[in-house]
């Protein structure tokens, strides 16, 4: 593996950390969050413009890093490549939401001069779609539970609760830093699981 010899020294810093958490080094991982969380939720909200979003965005291109961290090559700096990562994953984001958010009010015109509206059905849910999403929703409980602490309470906090994550911190009396990090990893882990779960199947 070519290293460049023209990283600086905190892009070796870098290296070091990276090889580290491709052996499975939790501590070498939650360094590299440390380090680059605040600069990948500003590139994130700087691009998306809304603070849940790009929490939750920056914490998936994380994710999505660390997944790859074998595609990694130390030809460049660590930090443009997660860089690279985190922007494009907000791209993806945005063109996914233009797709959900065109309008549907706007009146159409045929080809006769009239003008129509297309009338979208209300959000309640039929008896069938309500009895498969609480299926989900029991099925997601009981995977959570083979969770260890402190990653179980958390998903419940975050995602049962729909607890933010400075509510988080204030409840359990932790660093908003180690909320973050701790909720990466749960999240790493659930999906895991849930791979698991779909292979026994």
């Amino acid at each position: 593996m070519e290293v460049n010899k023209n990283l600086s020294d905190k892009a070796k810093q870098d290296l070091e950390l990276v090889k580290k958490a491709k052996k499975g080094d939790q501590a070498a991982y939650t360094a590299i969050m440390t380090r680059y969380r605040e600069p990948i939720y500003y590139l994130c909200f700087k691009m998306i413009r809304n603070e849940s979003d790009a929490e939750d965005l920056s914490i998936e291109a994380f994710e999505k890093a660390f997944k790859k961290l074998d595609q990694y090559t130390p030809q460049f700096a660590f930090s443009t490549w997660l860089f690279r990562i985190a922007t494009n994953h907000c791209i993806d984001f945005i063109r996914k939401k233009k797709l959900k958010t065109t309008s549907i009010d706007e009146a159409i015109e045929d080809d006769k001069g009239g003008s129509y509206k297309i009338q979208v059905g209300g959000g309640t849910k039929d008896p069938e779609e309500k009895f498969i999403e609480k299926q989900k929703i029991k099925l997601m409980r009981e995977i959570v539970t083979k969770l260890d602490e402190p990653y179980q309470t958390l998903v419940e906090l975050r995602y049962f609760k729909e607890l933010s994550y400075e509510e988080i911190a204030d409840e359990r009396d932790i660093p908003l830093g180690t909320v973050k990090a701790q909720l990466f990893r749960a999240r790493a882990l659930l999906s895991e699981l849930i791979r698991k779960s779909k292979s026994s199947i």
